[in-house]
């Protein structure tokens, strides 16, 4: 992986690598039992990938509500005196549908890597719909030594998302810069091999989730079969 460096404006906090709160928004820490609710952190796919990259905290004691009225975007804060070296205030509107935040952050990955911003994972678990919705955007940082701006999408009429200090409120993972996908189509042998493997393991797949299959509170049948060949295949891949 890249070595991702940052520097920062300000008194912003950190970028840091993202933890799965529980609880919090990774769920409730409910066992993988019979009668339990299902969480997010229960699923190992997203718990993953929820993990992959780092985020950013939200830096201000002033709180920030976004809503969208019939006049547009509306950025209800109380921000105060401008600080000298900021511009203020950090949030603005951006057209009739996004807004803007001076994040005061640079990152500078190696040639031939970018920079991704996302939405932040608990934007997905948040029963409460409260949490800001980042736009995804690719920067080439190798060439680009600006501070960061990002964009956010305005909730729809009768929602509001918030800005609270220290919760975070963006995701960011530093990935290759051109995608060059080559997409095929596998041949009849390949997706054959592939057949074949699937029907293997739905035939041993009691046998892999011997233990690990529970009933959730909303009658949904769970187990722990990909979660045990993760770890199965993770432990091979750390022994060679």
């Amino acid at each position: 992986m890249p070595i991702v460096k940052y520097r920062l404006h300000g008194a912003r906090p950190a970028p840091q690598p993202i933890q799965l709160a529980i609880p919090g928004w990774g769920g409730a820490p409910q066992p993988r039992a019979d009668g339990s609710h299902e969480q997010p952190w229960h699923c190992t796919p997203f718990s993953e990938s929820a993990r992959y990259g780092v985020e950013v905290p939200y830096p201000f004691d002033e709180e920030l509500r976004v809503t969208k009225s019939a006049q547009g975007v509306e950025l209800d804060a109380d921000w105060g005196e401008p600080p000298d070296d900021l511009m203020w205030p950090p949030f603005r509107s951006f057209g009739d549908d996004y807004y803007s935040y001076q994040i005061s952050l640079d990152l500078e990955v190696p040639a031939g890597w970018a920079i991704r911003t996302e939405p932040h994972p608990r934007y997905f678990t948040d029963a409460s719909n409260t949490t800001p919705l980042a736009v995804p955007a690719l920067i080439r940082s190798e060439w680009w030594p600006m501070m960061f701006f990002c964009i956010f999408k305005v909730p729809p009429p009768g929602v509001t998302h918030v800005f609270r200090k220290g919760e975070p409120f963006l995701s960011i993972i530093a990935l290759p810069a051109d995608p060059d996908l080559d997409l095929q189509p596998m041949t009849e042998e390949e997706a054959a091999t592939r057949e074949l493997s699937a029907r293997r393991l739905a035939a041993s797949r009691d046998g892999l989730a011997e233990g690990s299959r529970w009933l959730s509170s909303t009658d949904t049948i769970f187990d722990g079969t990909y979660r045990h060949l993760f770890r199965a295949v993770k432990a091979r891949d750390q022994g060679r």
